[in-house]
């Protein structure tokens, strides 16, 4: 059996893979850096599959990644990265990686996708896929997010890159909707064309049909002129359809005839005009809830249902809120070109205990208030806003605190000496399934979201009976 490979300049994250790899009786080579791994490749050495970081001196993973592809479109490349952004999954993902490992990982889990990857009959076109030129990238993300839900996120812009497919994206209001549109339309096969958005639900019910389709001179008082619609404008390129599920339902059956038969008439129009536009739609609703209540057209859901991206919380993704905020400081203090700002450590734990119900949205209008309004350049608690300096403590806390008192009575009476450790493990199981979830069943992300050790949790899991489902081992 070929050896699998392991490149990275990180001597400890060698010893990590090769230790987990040895015992699973996998052979395996190391490589300090992508150069010794390409004149290995020269010198005729080939792998299993290849696991590469992607930032190291000199010659980049993503660079060994197009070396290997171009030479060897066979051969299974994993990109692994502590730089967890968009760009380098869809970089990765464009290069033709085989799966995307964000840093830090669950060595279970990282061994699981070498096994995987070891399995895998590599598609005979990969070679076909196209690289996108380091110079290129941007050099402001455009989505951030170093959570597990926003990895997924990315992983899925990812390998919608090469795609043609209709999106329908959910997600509460202010969580980035347009901008994962915009990502998606960006790294397609249509960038070059253009992108038009447009809210369904902003748009009086009388005009929305012009507005997407356009007019005809004199099909109504008012139209002087011949007028092109948003799929017009849209005409080899993306069509992006905000908050569809508030779409009025004789606009919906058009809809639909335009996603079936690929053609629509402008208002007073007789002619078909052909339309050769990508749909991306998205909607804060409940689409499925909303055809049993004959609110939504079941068979217009189908067709908008291919692909389904969910976008998280912020409050779903609390780890998020210092980063966000500290990039809207300083995109603010770009815009207003002063002097950036930075948030107390204090100010930092106090934001990230708040709700945000207005989502990203929410910090991006929060940090530019505080470009403009806080007095010195280190942001405290004292300069957030008083609204949210008197937002109201969550009630959680307490009841949860009164339902634990609750039960323990209860248990003392009808169970008496066993009351501490039924609490006791009922405690740990919920919190380590909770992180388990909050992780994507990652197990080192999990324990550290709880505070614990790697080996505390593994332990755990054992002792709680929750080995049995083996949760986080086999998550991607």
């Amino acid at each position: 059996m070929k050896p699998v490979w392991i490149i990275d300049d990180d001597r400890s994250i060698r010893w990590v893979f090769e230790k987990a790899l040895a015992r699973e009786e996998i052979p395996f080579k190391s490589f300090g850096s992508a150069v010794e791994a390409q004149a290995a490749l020269d010198s005729g050495e080939m792998p299993q599959v290849l696991v590469s970081d992607i930032r190291m001196p000199g010659q980049s993973g993503l660079d060994l990644l197009r070396y290997a592809k171009a030479n060897y479109p066979n051969l299974p490349v994993i990109i692994m990265t502590a730089y967890s952004d968009l760009d380098s999954a869809v970089s990765a993902f464009q290069g033709g990686a085989f799966e995307y490992l964000p840093k830090p990982f669950d060595v279970d889990q990282a061994v699981a996708l070498v096994q995987r990857a070891i399995g895998h009959s590599a598609a005979g076109d990969a070679a076909a896929q196209q690289d996108k030129p380091a110079d290129s990238v941007s050099l402001v993300p455009e989505i951030l997010g170093q959570a597990a839900s926003m990895q997924e996120v990315f992983r899925a812009i990812g390998r919608l890159s090469q795609s043609h497919a209709t999106v329908l994206i959910n997600g509460e209001s202010g969580s980035g909707k347009e901008l994962v549109a915009r990502a998606l339309h960006r790294h397609s096969p249509r960038s070059d064309k253009p992108f038009i958005a447009i809210n369904t639900a902003a748009i009086p019910k009388d005009l929305l049909e012009s507005e997407l389709f356009g007019h005809e001179r004199g099909a109504f008082t008012g139209a002087q002129s011949q007028r092109r619609g948003r799929f017009e404008q849209a005409e080899n390129g993306t069509l992006f359809l905000d908050e569809i599920g508030d779409m009025p339902a004789e606009l919906q059956t058009r809809l639909l005839r335009v996603l079936s038969d690929g053609h629509f008439y402008r208002v007073g129009g007789q002619q078909p005009v052909k339309a050769n536009v990508r749909v991306i739609a998205a909607t804060h609703q409940n689409l499925e809830e909303r055809v049993k209540q004959g609110l939504f057209r079941e068979d217009l859901f189908h067709r908008l249902n291919v692909i389904r991206l969910r976008l998280p919380t912020l409050k779903e993704r609390r780890e998020d809120i210092p980063l966000l905020a500290q990039h809207f400081l300083n995109k603010s203090a770009l815009d207003l070109a002063v002097e950036p700002k930075r948030l107390s450590a204090a100010a930092l734990k106090y934001l990230s205990a708040l709700e945000f119900p207005g989502n990203v949205r929410q910090i991006e209008n929060l940090c530019h208030w505080l470009t403009v309004m806080a007095p010195g350049q280190t942001i405290e608690v004292a300069d957030l806003p008083v609204e949210l300096r008197e937002q109201p403590q969550s009630q959680a806390p307490l009841d949860w605190l009164n339902g634990l008192a609750a039960e323990a009575d209860r248990l003392i009476v009808v169970a008496p000496g066993e009351t501490f450790a039924q609490l006791s493990r009922d405690f740990e199981r919920t919190l380590i399934q909770r992180a388990l979830a909050a992780s994507g069943g990652r197990r080192i992300e999990a324990a550290q979201l709880l505070g614990i050790g790697r080996n505390t949790i593994t332990r755990k899991i054992i002792e709680l009976g929750l080995a049995e489902g083996k949760p986080g081992k086999d998550r991607g």
